[in-house]
């Protein structure tokens, strides 16, 4: 565990992410006639992924990634923004260092595990 410096960056842009992520989820579906789609999640998870691209190749001209900026945009709030653009970012990273198996192993268990892991969940306190 970090310091406590290290804690509240993260737990501040936390919370920052969170609330971004529910102004803008909200926003989303009351600005579009689409219905039955969450249009929302999507909108912030797509915002998220380009946002840690930018932020990474920020951060990778800089040499910014042990910094407590990291902790704060990343881990905060881009985290609580959205963990798919960690999801993301950490693909193309194993993508962008030739590891294109280990990119789809980690696509394809992220997607298709935790759907399974929410339908697991979900099953073993449903009501009958």
């Amino acid at each position: 565990m970090g310091s406590m410096g290290d804690l509240l960056s993260v737990g501040i842009g936390g919370f920052l992410g969170a609330v971004l992520r529910f102004g803008l989820s909200g926003a989303t579906e009351r600005w579009t006639e689409l219905t039955g789609f969450p249009i929302g999640t999507l909108g912030a998870n797509l915002l998220g992924c380009f946002a840690i691209g930018l932020f990474a190749a920020y951060a990778d001209q800089r040499d910014l990634w042990q910094s407590s900026l990291r902790l704060f945009v990343v881990v905060g709030v881009l985290g609580g923004f959205t963990t798919f653009s960690a999801f993301g970012y950490e693909s193309f990273a194993l993508l962008r260092a030739g590891h294109a198996g280990t990119a789809v192993i980690n696509a394809a268990a992220q997607l298709v595990v935790g759907i399974g892991a929410v339908w697991l969940g979900y099953t073993l306190l449903a009501v009958r």
